[in-house]
């Protein structure tokens, strides 16, 4: 049990963990933010823009782990959907880290809608489908005694793990994000983006890579 205890707590240490990796990444939308309270020259639209990312985060990452929390009343089925989980994470990591190429219809999304634009981001780049070898492992971690339990009551457990999971890493993103966004509309500037940013499209892809890697040992 103690085992079982802190395979659990690691994984939400990553659920944590990714949150604020996805949080610090300008590419989840929060220089858009200082933007929007910059035109504006209103703090009130800073934080209304962190609330639609946030909103769009935590919605991408419910339709890609709801589906998952019916896949895992298939007890007999779950390594295999652990495995081809953590297949699909290993393949967008590496085709993101040697092609670098964004999802063109982004583009046409306007920034005025910030949450809309933060789902689409989520899904493209893979956010929401990190999480699915850790969410598949906590659900493991909670059912040792499924077979006990009725379908309805593991159904329930599934998906409250799922809102669980996409809650506690939607709140770590935007915490991390809206730090970083604050810092920047009061004291940095726009400007540090281009002083001293660095790209992060090769760290993403290999992360994933790295997550799907775990997850497919950890299947096994």
């Amino acid at each position: 049990m103690e085992g079982l205890t802190g395979a659990a707590a690691g994984l939400w240490l990553a659920v944590v963990a990714s949150g604020v990796y996805h949080g610090v990444n300008p590419g989840m939308g929060w220089p858009l933010a200082v933007s929007a309270a910059l035109m504006e020259r209103r703090r009130a639209a800073l934080w209304r823009a962190l609330a639609a990312l946030a909103a769009g985060h935590l919605a991408a990452m419910l339709a890609i782990l709801l589906p998952f929390a019916a896949l895992t009343l298939l007890i007999a089925w779950q390594a295999e959907i652990r495995i081809v989980a953590a297949v699909l994470v290993i393949a967008l990591g590496a085709w993101i880290f040697v092609t670098k190429r964004h999802a063109r219809f982004l583009a046409r999304v306007p920034p005025s809608r910030l949450a809309l634009w933060s789902f689409l981001v989520a899904i493209a780049h893979g956010a929401a489908l990190m999480l699915v070898p850790i969410y598949l492992g906590l659900c493991h971690a909670g059912e040792i005694d499924a077979g006990h339990e009725a379908a309805g009551e593991l159904m329930g457990t599934s998906v409250g793990i799922a809102f669980a999971v996409a809650l506690v890493h939607s709140a770590a993103m935007i915490a991390s994000g809206g730090a970083l966004a604050w810092a920047v509309y009061r004291w940095l500037g726009l400007k540090v983006l281009t002083r001293g940013w660095f790209d992060l499209d090769r760290v993403w892809g290999a992360s994933l890579v790295i997550v799907g890697v775990v997850a497919l040992a950890t299947a096994w």
